[in-house]
């Protein structure tokens, strides 16, 4: 039985430190979807084609790796698509709160599937995908924290907004 599981998110933009969970996550799994979502609460700087070009390009070298959107609940996404295992990557105990309370939300709307929580790595900790597009938009070096043809995206994207 194959082992799948899913990676929802919405990269806005992918940052090193989803690339180490998403690498990490592929490590376990024989498939992996890396989701991209669309949350109505949210405003997004790129689109979700262009989120997807960006993680496509980090991620083009897994096989077991497949970037799509979902315009849905994720529990939806899992069903249709075999998915047992959602996980989520998290920083800090804020993180976990609000990822727990999803979860949970989760669980009763899908029981049968799983939440596997991933702890950042330590030296990803404080890099946030909000800070990173302030920062950008002042003109800072964002080379550590975002894969090179992020920061291309992403400084060419801001240069237009500013």
């Amino acid at each position: 039985m194959k082992r799948i599981a899913m990676l929802p998110g919405s990269f806005d933009p992918p940052t090193v430190g989803h690339m180490d969970i998403i690498r990490r996550t592929a490590q376990q799994f024989d498939k992996l979807f890396v989701v991209v979502a669309a949350n109505i609460a949210k405003h997004y700087l790129f689109s979700t084609e262009e989120r997807m070009e960006m993680l496509r390009t980090s991620l083009k070298d897994f096989e077991n790796i497949e970037v799509v959107s979902y315009p849905g609940l994720m529990v939806d996404f899992a069903k249709e698509n075999g998915v047992s295992v959602m996980v989520r990557g998290v920083r800090a105990l804020a993180d976990f709160s609000y990822e727990f309370e999803l979860a949970m939300t989760n669980k009763m709307m899908r029981p049968e599937v799983e939440v596997l929580f991933i702890p950042t790595d330590p030296k990803y900790f404080l890099i946030r995908s909000s800070q990173i597009k302030e920062m950008a938009a002042f003109g800072a070096d964002i080379s550590g924290m975002v894969e090179p043809h992020v920061a291309r995206m992403l400084e060419r994207k801001v240069e237009r907004k500013v």
